[in-house]
């Protein structure tokens, strides 16, 4: 049986002021694509520059990713930095082999 992937995932803009959740089932083109997109007013992840990864999940059923990226956007930021540091106490820039 085929492995699935799917992320759950938190970027930021280079100040962390503004933190971005979304989901893929690519992370390398997902962060490339925020990245060309930074400073384009059509998209949040645009106007605010989030384009820097803080945080990351894999999931292997779509459905689960769905409902863990539903259950981020719900969270407040103080919960969202929390959930960060869990994985990434300093909150530095997270880079992903391709």
């Amino acid at each position: 049986m085929k492995q699935h992937n799917y992320f759950v995932y938190i970027t930021s803009n280079p100040t962390k002021t503004v933190l971005y959740v979304g989901m893929t089932n690519d992370l390398s083109r997902r962060l490339f694509e925020h990245r060309e997109n930074r400073g384009k007013p059509e998209t949040f992840a645009g106007r605010y520059y989030c384009y820097k990864l803080l945080y990351y999940e894999r999931h292997s059923f779509v459905q689960h990713a769905i409902d863990r990226e539903t259950e981020l956007k719900l969270m407040g930021r103080e919960e969202k930095v929390a959930l960060i540091k869990t994985i990434n106490p300093k909150m530095l820039f997270l880079k992903i082999a391709d």
